[in-house]
């Protein structure tokens, strides 16, 4: 009880132990930052914006990279398992739009404190917000990649583009947690595999990072994970029983346009 208390009491600024972490590991964790009432409304919010994205889904784009389905609904992407017909959603980005909840976190400031110090700035805005969703038993994985090489032809601010993912569910290495490369940000972006595939350019060369100096990043439900755009992560599939929900929010300086939509999303803080 004493322990839980002190992690909801703790200052939402930045620390330098935790700045010395990002800079030197590429990521740092605060555990426990929600409270469970708090993840029953993000629970819940998940769920909305899973039926919304399916409703949208039946009437925008459908398209197929590497044999796996996108659905582009006006500026939002809808990505499904991989499975052939599969209807359980993966992805949804961005996800803010589709309920006041996740809108809601944006601002919150055990978030928004410690990314001003990550960017350094005391304005900053969103660049984009993606709900990861790994369904019990047959949640597909991530391949290594680091988000650098998405963005850096959208914006030329790329290296302010410092990412969290908070755990809705808790994270364990059977439900297929996040694993980042210790240290793989320090060298930027990385090239691409070059294996012939059409996403093959946007999952990380294996020889040019170290993978046994991944961590699996196993956290109880409400925890955060602050970590560099150029950081080198992916995750294993979800064969457990327990369902994998993750929300990632990347921000950047202020009056900058989201990545999606083009719009400006001010964070108040």
């Amino acid at each position: 009880m004493g322990k839980k208390s002190k992690l909801r009491q703790r200052s939402p600024e930045l620390s330098s132990a935790e700045l010395t972490r990002y800079r030197e590991d590429g990521f740092f964790v605060r555990e426990a930052a929600f409270r469970p009432n708090e993840l029953e409304l993000l629970r819940m919010a998940a769920g909305t914006a899973v039926t919304v994205a399916q409703r949208l889904s039946r009437s925008g784009r459908t398209y197929y990279l590497d044999g796996k389905r996108f659905v582009d609904a006006d500026h939002v992407t809808v990505q499904f398992e991989h499975a052939p017909d599969s209807e359980a959603v993966r992805v949804i980005e961005p996800v803010h739009e589709l309920d006041a909840t996740f809108d809601a976190l944006v601002d919150d400031p055990r978030i928004v404190r410690p990314m001003c110090g990550l960017i350094d700035q005391g304005r900053i805005a969103l660049w984009t917000a993606k709900l990861n969703l790994k369904t019990a038993g047959n949640g597909s994985g991530f391949g290594w990649h680091q988000d650098s090489p998405y963005w850096i032809h959208d914006c030329d601010h790329v290296d302010l583009l410092p990412n969290v993912l908070l755990a809705i569910d808790d994270a364990s290495e059977a439900n297929g947690c996040l694993r980042i490369v210790r240290g793989s940000h320090r060298q930027g972006c990385l090239p691409g595999t070059s294996d012939g595939s059409q996403l093959g350019g946007f999952f990380t060369s294996p020889e040019h990072f170290d993978e046994s100096r991944q961590v699996a990043l196993e956290v109880p439900a409400g925890s955060l994970i602050f970590f560099s755009p150029h950081a080198v992560h992916g995750s294993q599939p979800n064969y457990s029983p327990q369902q994998r929900r993750a929300i990632v929010l990347t921000y950047q300086p202020g009056d900058q346009p989201m990545l999606k939509n083009g719009c400006v999303r001010n964070v108040r803080v």
